[in-house]
C-alpha cells in the first residue's frame, strides 16, 4: 500500500495500539483539527454525503506539489472530525500524485473496524474518494 510518510506514521500509531487507546487517539485527532481560514466558509465548501455527521471539505490544489485541504466539522461529532483530521495530518501539503495513490482501503488498515461502524468507516472512505476528485479536476483543468 502506498501512504504519504504523515499517512504511514498514522496507520503505525493506530496499530500499535489496542481498541481503548485507538478511541483515545481518535478523539486527539478530533481535537486537532485546524479551523477553516478566515477566506473559507462551510457554504462555499463541498458538502460530504457519506458521513452520518454534517461536514464540509475544501481541496487547494493550485500548486500539485503541495496540495491544501480544509474540512469543517462539528465539535459535537469528534469521530467525524478525527477522521478529518487524520486525512489533514496525513494528506495536506503531498503532493497530488501521492493523494491520488492513496488507496480507499488504507482506512482498514487504522484497525477502526472494532470500534467504529461500517456507517461511519464509510464516511473516512467518502472522505478521500472527494478529495481525490477534487485534485482529479483541479489537476487536469490546471488548477482551481
Amino acid at each position: 500500500m502506498t501512504l504519504t510518510p504523515a499517512l504511514q506514521e498514522i496507520v503505525d500509531d493506530f496499530t500499535a495500539l489496542g481498541d481503548a487507546d485507538r478511541t483515545t487517539l481518535l478523539l486527539e485527532f478530533a481535537d486537532d483539527l485546524p479551523a477553516l481560514p478566515e477566506h473559507l466558509h462551510a457554504d462555499a465548501m463541498e458538502p460530504v454525503p457519506e458521513c452520518q455527521s454534517p461536514i464540509f471539505l475544501s481541496v487547494d490544489a493550485a500548486d500539485p506539489d503541495a496540495v491544501r485541504l480544509y474540512f469543517s466539522a462539528p465539535r459535537e461529532a469528534p469521530t467525524t472530525r478525527g477522521f478529518a483530521s487524520i486525512l489533514h495530518t496525513g494528506l495536506d501539503g503531498a503532493p497530488a500524485a501521492a493523494i491520488l495513490d492513496t488507496p480507499a482501503d488504507f482506512v482498514n488498515s487504522l484497525q477502526l473496524a472494532s470500534i467504529i461502524s461500517p456507517l461511519r468507516l464509510r464516511g473516512m472512505t467518502g472522505m478521500l474518494a472527494r478529495i481525490q476528485r477534487q485534485v482529479t479536476e483541479q489537476t487536469r483543468s490546471g488548477g482551481a
